[in-house]
């Protein structure tokens, strides 16, 4: 190599060095993996099968009943703050009758990283039990939910680029 082109060679290889180093910060995982995302992932099934498989069905497939559905859906409502903390505030998430907040996050987790896989923000961040601690006592009035949930289905489709199907709430609604 000619002693001319060493500074540019540097120079290159240092350019480099601090785009993979970027690259390295900023990666984050599409989709984490239940044991990633929860503490006993077989309770949190359970949790989600009693409490809310009822009327969002075992698979969070919900239609034709006028209850969103959450099957590869429901992960868009992670993509802001605002709508972490409205999953969290739904009257039947506030006043679950799970007590232990860590394990109430186990469960929201397999709503969201399980039944909603596919909808997931790459980078999302379970919910913890501190989190549910934190916005459990702020819950819904259930007069909102409705337009509550219109809101934050329009911020995810604007914001976050969701389906536009997201707004309704289950795939092929008629309005």
């Amino acid at each position: 190599m000619a002693f001319r082109s060493w500074p540019v060679f540097c120079l290159a290889l240092l350019a480099l060095a601090c785009a993979v180093g970027r690259a390295d910060v900023r990666a984050t995982p599409a989709q984490l993996t239940p044991a990633e995302v929860m503490v006993d992932p077989e309770l949190a099934r359970s949790d989600y099968v009693e409490h809310c498989a009822g009327c969002h069905g075992v698979q969070g497939k919900s239609a034709p009943a006028p209850l969103p559905e959450l099957f590869g859906r429901v992960g868009w409502f992670m993509c802001t703050p605002q709508s972490r903390a409205y999953l969290l505030r739904l009257p039947n998430i506030a006043h679950s009758r799970i007590k232990d907040n860590a394990e109430l996050a186990d469960m929201m987790n397999y709503v969201v990283f399980v039944i909603g896989a596919g909808s997931v923000p790459p980078g999302t961040r379970p919910f913890t039990g501190a989190e549910v601690t934190r916005e459990r006592p702020l819950v819904m009035d259930s007069a909102s939910l409705t337009a509550e949930r219109a809101r934050h289905a329009a911020d995810a489709i604007r914001k976050c680029r969701a389906p536009a199907s997201l707004g309704l709430l289950y795939p092929g609604e008629t309005k």
